[in-house]
C-alpha cells in the first residue's frame, strides 16, 4: 500500500489525477479499476474519482510492491520493421519523419506505444542497440506533440546528444520550420512575441504576461480559400507554442482539437475526414555544428507534407476555384 499526506501544494485537486501523477507508469485502465474496487481510500473512507484533496488528507492506494515493479518493467525489444520515413542516418544521428498521432517519448496516458520505443527497436534489429550491455540508450534530442508531425532527430551516443540539445537550446546554429494550416487570411508575415504558461492540471497553456517568453516567426505562404499557409519558425520553444501563438491572434490551426475552431474542425473532419492539427515541421537547418556532428554544418533537411494533408489542400483549393 501507498499512503501519502497530502500538503497544502498538492490539495484541490481531483484525486484521480494525483493518483495517476503517483502511478506514472501504470495503464489508465489500471488506475481506474483501482477506483471501481475501492482500493483508493481518502483518512480509510472510499472515495469516487472526482473527490477533490484538501490538506492534511492521508491518501491510501492499495497496491503491491510487485505491481508497481511490473510497471516499471521496460518493454522487451523485438526485430520489427521501421514503418517510418528515415530521411537521414549514420552512426551518430537518426532523422526520423514521425506521422501525426504517435508520441515521441512516453507520458502519463501511454508508455509503450512510442516512437522513441519504435526506434530502440529498429536500432536493436540493425545490432547497433542492445539494452542488456548498459550502455548509452539513443534519444529524440527534441520533442514534438502527438497530432504534429514532421522532422524528429535522435542521437546514438552520449556526445551526439548532448550536442543537438545544446544546438536546440541556444537557436543560434539551428533553425526549424514548420508548415501550419490556419483559419483565416493572415497578415503576409509576422511575429508573436506574447508570454506563455502552462496549466499543470489540464495541460493547456495560454498567454500569460508572468509566463515564460515566446517568440514566434510566420511567413504567409498563400491563401487558399478562407485559409492561410504559413510557414513558421519559433525561436523559443515552449510547450505549444505555435498553436497557442496563433491562436492568440485569432488564426488557430485547422483541426486543433485543443485549441482550434471545433465547430470549423467538425467541418473539416466531415467533409475531408481530416481530424488533427494541420502543423508539420517540415525542415531543419545547421550553421555552425561542433563535433562530432561537424559534417552537418551547412545542411538541410527537408520532407514533404504527407498525403492527409496534400488531399485537404487540394480539396480546398478545388473548391476554391469552384466558387471563382
Amino acid at each position: 500500500m501507498i499512503e501519502i499526506l497530502i500538503t497544502e501544494q498538492v490539495s484541490n485537486q481531483r484525486v484521480d489525477k494525483f493518483v495517476r501523477k503517483q502511478l506514472n507508469l501504470a495503464p489508465l485502465s489500471f488506475i481506474y479499476k483501482l477506483f471501481r474496487k475501492k482500493d483508493v481510500k481518502v483518512n480509510h473512507h472510499w472515495v469516487t474519482i472526482d473527490y477533490i484533496l484538501q490538506s492534511s488528507d492521508v491518501l491510501q492506494i492499495y497496491v503491491t510492491e510487485e505491481q508497481l515493479a511490473e510497471f516499471d518493467k521496460p518493454k522487451p525489444l523485438i526485430k520489427t520493421t521501421f514503418n517510418h520515413q528515415i530521411v537521414f542516418e549514420d552512426e551518430h544521428l537518426l532523422i526520423v519523419n514521425k506521422p501525426s498521432g504517435i508520441l515521441v517519448h512516453g507520458d502519463a496516458s501511454e508508455k509503450r506505444k512510442t516512437l522513441a520505443n519504435e526506434v530502440l527497436n529498429y536500432l536493436y534489429g540493425k545490432g547497433e542497440f542492445d539494452p542488456s550491455t548498459k550502455g548509452f540508450t539513443p534519444a529524440p534530442a527534441h520533442r514534438l506533440d502527438r497530432n504534429t508531425g514532421g522532422l524528429v532527430l535522435f542521437a546514438k551516443d552520449l556526445m551526439s546528444l548532448q550536442t543537438l540539445e545544446a544546438l536546440f537550446k541556444d537557436k543560434d546554429d539551428i533553425a526549424k520550420y514548420y508548415l501550419a494550416l490556419v483559419k483565416g487570411h493572415t497578415p503576409n508575415e509576422g511575429t508573436i512575441n506574447s508570454n506563455l504558461s502552462k496549466d499543470s492540471e489540464t495541460g493547456t497553456v495560454r498567454v500569460d504576461e508572468n509566463g515564460l517568453n515566446a517568440i514566434t516567426h510566420y511567413q504567409r505562404l498563400e491563401i487558399i480559400g478562407d485559409y492561410s499557409l504559413l510557414k513558421v519558425q519559433i525561436v523559443t520553444g515552449r510547450t505549444h507554442q505555435i498553436r497557442v501563438h496563433l491562436q492568440s491572434i485569432n488564426h488557430p490551426i485547422v483541426g486543433d482539437p485543443k485549441y482550434g475552431d471545433y465547430n470549423l474542425n467538425r467541418k473539416l473532419n466531415r467533409l475531408y475526414g481530416f481530424n488533427h492539427q494541420f502543423l508539420y515541421a517540415v525542415e531543419v537547418s545547421f550553421q555552425d555544428v561542433p563535433k562530432p556532428l561537424k559534417y552537418l554544418s551547412g545542411k538541410t533537411f527537408a520532407v514533404s507534407l504527407p498525403l492527409e494533408a496534400e488531399n485537404l489542400l487540394k480539396s480546398l483549393k478545388n473548391l476554391e476555384e469552384k466558387h471563382d
